[in-house]
């Protein structure tokens, strides 16, 4: 069994080298605990833990609000109400706020409060409920102590739909007077700030989040939509601009659209939304995407993400895409103290932990890089991208016939199960290299185009075609090509010229 020495959480897989809580090493050593706490049973050692951990800070979980309207299709509001909440309290200094992605996971969960209390990291949590007939609401909202169930403050709101900014207020400044924070002046101005005065347009800009987050081309054109008639209604609305940013670039990256048609429009919308609040930390978070993946601006993107990181210190997608643009650089021990402190405040984020683990890779630290995507699949089995992160690493460590399995996995996951087989069965006809030859020819691509194709005709020793993929993913401003100067399955070009060329028209030095 192995300790993390900061929070005390046991590991029972040796192979794990790093605490999945805080990245701190992991110790063998038992032996500077006392008789008394090795005597505890499991539940009272881990309800001792969780009572050491959150008597340093307050600390909450805001729970996505259950919709107890007729209509499902009011999903979208309960869940940005319950997201408008926590980005409130989130800016409070005092207060550690649990990460949308990891509260959002309990979503539909029967799980208690004190479980959702250990694997988040919080002593609180908010609950509660919506229920809504045309423009009447009635928002009930009680705040729990995760380990006595015992509620510290409840209240119902029956409201009209023009008073849910009031509304958002009030539940606000209840919590924060339950948990005893200080909210100085200046502060409170930024807690309480709102974004527009509009309740329709307030509407249009979660339902746009809402298919936002569900991260499919279709869902991003939906999203688009939603934001663009925010943006009619109220065209100060910066929050939307940066909303329309997000959409377009997660539009360009998961394919609904070629890099070159949507990211520019990706940029104008980011740009307008730091013009209209330059105090905007998501704004500066979605500009640094664009000038990582389509500018190869990265000493701008860099300045956007430290940016948005001063502004909103537990904006935990602004330290991941932090982190994300130094293991691009090659800037490792940076990039994992990003990734840790992205994953203290979002322990439970799918993509964060993924993305962690394939930095790993890139730094070429195997063993703790297979112990981190592992613990992503103890997530969740079904998270299809973490299972290509495995292929790299079992491609490079020579375990082909793994490598081939997970990216069967991944198509599979993906909805795509012919071209699973079709992976399967040219690895089982001719080994390794038949499955390279059959995935870089396919007349549909199989995997990332132009990219993963250069890669494996690298793999290959096919440096020409290898090199002209590789341009044409630069020409098409294709978003993997940021992370050539730290693959390691390209490592057979780094010699030649024009690969030391391309590097230095991406943007990196040579």
């Amino acid at each position: 069994m192995k300790r993390c020495p900061t929070c005390q959480h046991t590991y029972t897989d040796e192979t794990i080298r790093f605490c999945r809580n805080d990245g701190t090493s992991l110790t063998s050593d038992l032996s500077s605990e006392s008789s008394e706490t090795l005597l505890l049973t499991s539940a009272s050692r881990s309800a001792a833990i969780l009572t050491q951990l959150l008597d340093r800070t307050p600390s909450i979980a805001v729970l996505p609000f259950a919709n107890m309207s007729a209509s499902v299709e009011n999903e979208y509001f309960c869940d940005g109400l319950s997201e408008e909440l926590l980005n409130a309290l989130a800016k409070i200094e005092g207060l550690k706020v649990a990460a949308r992605t990891s509260a959002f996971s309990f979503k539909g969960k029967n799980v208690n409060v004190d479980e959702i209390g250990r694997a988040l990291h919080v002593s609180t949590i908010l609950e509660g409920s919506v229920r809504r007939a045309g423009n009447r609401l009635r928002i009930t909202v009680q705040l729990v102590n995760v380990t006595d169930g015992y509620h510290l403050w409840s209240e119902r709101y029956d409201r009209e739909m023009r008073d849910i900014f009031d509304v958002q207020d009030e539940i606000t400044l209840a919590v924060v007077d339950a948990l005893k924070v200080k909210l100085l002046g200046e502060e409170k101005a930024t807690v309480l700030k709102r974004y527009t005065h509009n309740a329709e347009a307030y509407q249009l800009y979660l339902r746009g989040r809402f298919y936002t987050y569900k991260r499919t081309p279709k869902d991003s054109q939906h999203a688009i939509v939603y934001f663009n008639q925010a943006i009619t209604i109220d065209p100060n609305y910066a929050l939307a601009f940066a909303g329309l940013a997000d959409a377009y670039a997660l539009l360009s990256s998961y394919g609904g659209a070629p890099p070159v048609e949507a990211m520019p429009k990706a940029r104008e919308a980011a740009l307008k939304a730091v013009l209209l609040d330059n105090n905007l930390a998501e704004a500066h978070a979605a500009l640094g995407v664009i000038l990582t993946e389509y500018d190869y601006d990265f000493a701008g993107a860099e300045r956007e993400f430290k940016r948005a990181i001063e502004l909103n210190p537990n904006y935990a997608t602004a330290h991941h895409y932090y982190a994300e643009l130094l293991s691009h650089l090659g800037r490792f021990e940076e990039a994992f103290a990003e990734y840790r402190r992205a994953l203290e405040i979002d322990p439970l984020s799918l993509i964060i932990n993924r993305h962690y683990g394939q930095s790993l890779f890139y730094a070429r630290q195997d063993d703790e890089s297979l112990a981190q995507l592992k613990q992503t699949v103890e997530l969740d089995a079904n998270f299809a991208s973490v299972h290509a992160s495995l292929a790299l690493l079992h491609q490079v460590k020579g375990n082909y016939a793994e490598s081939v399995e997970e990216e069967a996995k991944e198509q599979e996951l993906f909805g795509k199960p012919a071209n699973a087989a079709l992976i399967r069965e040219s690895f089982a006809k001719g080994g390794w290299n038949e499955f390279l030859r059959v995935v870089t020819k396919a007349p549909q691509p199989i995997l990332s185009p132009l990219h993963d194709v250069a890669v494996f005709h690298a793999v290959l020793g096919e440096k020409d075609i290898s090199l002209a993929e590789l341009n044409k993913a630069y020409e098409n401003r294709t978003y993997y090509i940021v992370h050539i100067k730290v693959d390691p399955r390209l490592d057979s070009l780094r010699d030649d010229p024009r690969f030391q060329d391309l590097l230095r028209r991406v943007g990196f030095p040579t």
